[in-house]
């Protein structure tokens, strides 16, 4: 295969070449399941990492990817399935366990999401996207102060990371703490982030001037 190429066309049609020559080469199937994620071509993707896994039943980021195919068709069993196996093709892998524990909190399951995210920072504490989930699980069990310290973490790290501003306001609002609900629900409209309308409209009685 060549070093570079001049679009994704020419790199796909470079992979099923490959693939051609190899029919059980599992590295090929993934790469070209990313390169067919790229144009948004899902059926084909899922074949490709399907292929991939028969060829090596082990490869865990090919069933995440699986899952997040289950994901964007709105199949939140088959996405928790498919990181389920990657979990465990690959203990450790907090992809994997993020996407559970999202897939729980989709569900309305907030205590399973906690220990699944929980896991998956533990194994990536800058897993920036498990820890946003986590504050919205800590939020659905009512532990507010828990969302705090989570949002506070996430934008030491990522300063312009919107929606931990929004669930800061949204804690504060719970605490009885409306100055601050209102300035973090302003800075998250600042970063671009939508605030719920109804959650706007409550907050206009905390306002000042």
């Amino acid at each position: 295969m060549k070093d570079s190429y001049d679009n994704i066309d020419e790199y796909i049609a470079d992979l099923q070449a490959e693939i051609k020559e190899n029919e059980n080469c599992a590295n090929h199937y993934y790469n070209l399941g990313v390169a067919l994620l790229s144009k948004r071509d899902w059926a084909a993707a899922e074949s490709a990492f399907l292929d991939c896994v028969r060829n090596s039943p082990r490869f865990a980021e090919a069933f995440v990817q699986l899952g997040g195919i289950c994901l964007q068709r709105g199949d939140l069993e088959g996405c928790k399935r498919y990181n389920e196996e990657a979990a465990q093709c690959r203990p450790k892998f907090p992809a994997a366990a993020a996407n559970i524990g999202f897939v729980h909190l989709q569900l309305g399951e907030p205590e399973p999401a906690i220990k699944a995210l929980k896991k998956a920072l533990k194994w990536d504490p800058d897993f920036v996207q498990a820890k946003a989930s986590l504050a919205t699980a800590y939020f659905m069990v009512e532990e507010y102060d828990e969302v705090l310290q989570v949002c506070k973490e996430i934008i030491k790290k990522e300063p312009a990371f919107a929606p931990a501003y929004n669930n800061m306001s949204l804690a504060y609002f719970e605490k009885g703490e409306f100055d601050k609900a209102v300035q973090f629900a302003d800075e998250a409209m600042k970063l671009g982030f939508d605030v719920a309308p109804p959650y706007l409209e409550e907050l206009k009685a905390h306002r000042k001037g």
